[in-house]
Formats: structure tokens, C-alpha cells, sequence
């Protein structure tokens, strides 16, 4: 991902075929209209982006043809050279938390991607095994940690009671757990990474990222720029030592402007993402 970063910036458009805007695509809101949806997405990203998002829930509410047409979009982001993150927020644990990975992190499945966004509600042990998956496969993971929807909160800015890391809240702890598994990397970027919203004040939830580390540093998928109402030019205000790590993710803003402007509009989005980086 690093490299991806330094050739093409730190922005990742998603692919999202709502069904809104499937009809403002002039498209149908079926499995083939997803597809053609997802494709004319990644080829306006292609040399323009290092990273896409496709979101997995709009392909599965058309069942297996909708699986179908993912993996079609998922060969064409391949081809085209495209990290590609799944966002599925699968969480479970033992054989069928593996299973998952396996589905999404084994090469030459046709589910086939660089990362994927897992959900540690029964605790970061429970992916032990997708860990180790995506170790032994060089594939990442994005655990949520502060996400952007209100009732989250009550869960993510509780505090842990006992244990290794009682009295911090559960989004640092699963931070700091990350953090732990990234710290013996010798490149910039680590391979494990956490979400945490840009539309968030990141201080309620018990998380400083005033510094960061020089190697090992945790990537941050920030979704909340554009439509959410996050401004990239705060970028460093947001995630402050990290903002080197963060992937600015962008999905509404960006496509509905529609298929005859998306590729403009990526090319403008570029360019606000380098600008806040620096």
C-alpha cells in the first residue's frame, strides 16, 4: 500500500451501486446493472488511484448473480492494477472467521482482494485465524474501531474492565491492538490497519494520534469525506502523526456526479487529497 500511496496518493473511491443511483446512471437496478456500475468504475479510477472500495452488501442483495458481477469488478480492478478493499465487516471466530478469509484473502479465489474490513464485536482474538491468513497470503485487515454511526458509540467509547488493557475504551483497545501487531514491520505502512470515521472527534473515544511512528504505522480507512460532510483539507487536523497513513475514502461524492463526469471529479479529489497531505 505504500507504494500505492507514493504513485497515486491516498485516495480510494468506492463502489457503491446504490439503487438511486444505479437509476441515475441510466442503468437497472439489478445484478448487470451493479456490474456495468462497478466496471465503468474502476476503469474511471484506473491510472488515476491506487486503491478502490467496493461496498460487498450492494452486490449481495442480488444474491448469487450479484456475486457473480463482483467478481467480474474485482477482475477488472485486478487487471487494472487496483488495491482492491472489501468492505463485507465480516466477524466470527475459529474455522468460520477462516473460512471467510479464505473466500476473500486466498490467491486465485475469484472473491480475490488485497484487504478486507472484519468486525472484532467478539473481541480481536476471535480473527486470530484470518490474522494469520492474511499474514501468510501478504493481505491486510481493517478492524472497526470508531465508526461514524451514532449507536456505535455506546459500545466503541465503553471502557474494558479487566484485563491487559482495562480502563482504556474499546476503540483503543482494538487500536492499540493492531498498533501491536504492526510494530516489528520495517516498512512505513503496516499490513494491518483499523476504521476510524472522519466525522468523528477521535479524542471521545480515547484515541491520540497527536504522534506516530516511524515504521509499522497503523493505516487508517476513513470513510466521511465528501457527502458525510469530512473535509480532506483537515486531514492532519483529523488524524494528526497519522495522516500519512490515512486512505481518504470517497464513494457518494464522487459518483453521483455520474458516469460522464466521474473521471474528472476523481482527478479533482487527487489532487485535494495530495494538497492535504502535504
Amino acid at each position: 500500500m505504500g507504494q500505492a500511496f507514493s504513485r497515486w496518493g491516498q485516495l480510494c473511491v468506492g463502489i457503491d451501486p446504490h439503487a438511486w443511483l444505479l437509476t441515475d446512471w441510466g442503468l437497472p437496478d439489478t445484478a448487470a446493472g451493479a456490474e456495468s456500475f462497478g466496471r465503468q468504475v474502476v476503469a474511471a479510477s484506473a491510472g488515476q488511484v491506487g486503491l478502490v472500495k467496493p461496498q460487498v452488501a450492494f452486490y449481495e442483495r442480488f444474491g448469487s448473480a450479484g456475486y457473480v458481477a463482483l467478481e467480474r469488478v474485482l477482475a477488472d480492478a485486478r487487471e487494472a492494477g487496483l488495491l482492491v478493499i472489501a468492505d463485507v465487516k465480516r466477524g466470527d471466530l475459529g474455522t468460520s472467521v477462516e473460512a471467510y478469509g479464505q473466500a476473500w484473502l486466498s490467491p486465485g479465489s475469484a472473491l480475490e482482494v488485497d484487504a478486507i474490513t472484519v468486525n472484532a464485536y467478539m473481541g480481536v482474538g476471535s480473527l486470530a485465524e484470518v490474522f494469520t491468513l492474511a499474514g501468510e497470503t501478504g493481505k491486510g485487515l481493517f478492524l472497526l474501531a470508531a465508526t461514524s454511526n451514532p449507536e456505535a458509540a455506546a459500545i466503541q467509547r465503553a471502557v474494558v474492565a479487566d484485563g491487559p488493557q482495562a480502563g482504556v475504551t474499546v476503540a483503543r483497545a482494538v487500536f492499540d491492538d493492531v498498533s501491536g501487531r504492526n510494530a516489528g514491520s520495517v516498512t512505513e505502512l503496516g499490513s494491518f490497519g483499523v476504521v476510524l470515521g472522519a466525522t468523528l472527534d477521535l479524542a471521545t473515544f480515547g484515541l491520540d494520534l497527536s504522534s506516530a511512528p516511524a515504521t509499522g504505522l497503523t493505516p487508517i480507512l476513513a470513510p466521511g469525506f465528501g457527502h458525510q460532510g469530512a473535509e480532506v483539507s483537515k486531514l492532519r487536523i483529523l488524524y494528526g502523526g497519522y495522516a500519512r497513513g490515512v486512505i481518504v475514502s470517497e464513494s457518494r461524492s464522487v459518483l453521483a456526479v455520474g458516469p460522464d463526469r466521474i473521471k474528472k471529479m476523481i482527478a479533482r479529489r487527487v489532487v485535494e487529497a495530495g494538497a492535504a497531505r502535504g
